[in-house]
């Protein structure tokens, strides 16, 4: 049985984004929130990959959420570093996440899906999704595949 209540954290990456203007980051902590989830964090990161690095690890060692949901930094730019940040770190990538988001995307937005590389993994005990950053990528990828499925990942993590 899935759980009902998992321990999530937001980290966006932006350098134009404060946490006012963080309409994505904001969107996915109130509908956890309503949800019944528990917010532990909610941080917004330049897009700098040992920033990045470092600030993940030093959260999920200080905070040990079950999940933390990036968004922002996963496009084809030369700022967008968030996988390759990220990616080392996993000691399992859901492979299927990124699959998924793109089959979803491209039927919400063509051709132009293939520049996303949205990725998802497991670091120590926690599932970690990278999204892209605008606010309708971040409803397609929650609301079609994080959530949903969140609780059921989460049990599978922390209790085999």
């Amino acid at each position: 049985m899935a759980l009902k209540t998992v321990r999530l954290g937001i980290v966006t990456l932006s350098t134009t984004r404060g946490p006012a203007e963080d309409e994505s980051g904001n969107w996915m902590a109130e509908t956890a929130r309503q949800k019944g989830h528990a917010v532990l964090f909610h941080r917004v990161l330049p897009d700098d990959a040992p920033i990045i690095r470092e600030t993940l690890l030093a959260l999920l060692a200080e905070h040990d959420p079950d999940a933390v949901l990036m968004n922002g930094g996963t496009g084809a730019g030369p700022s967008d570093v968030t996988i390759e940040a990220v990616r080392p770190l996993f000691q399992k990538e859901l492979t299927a996440f990124g699959v998924l988001f793109a089959q979803l995307s491209y039927a919400d937005i063509g051709a132009a899906a293939l520049i996303s590389r949205a990725s998802a993994g497991i670091i120590g005990r926690a599932a970690v999704f990278c999204m892209p950053g605008s606010i309708k990528a971040c409803r397609l990828a929650c609301d079609r595949l994080v959530f949903p499925e969140l609780g059921h990942l989460v049990k599978h993590i922390r209790t085999g």
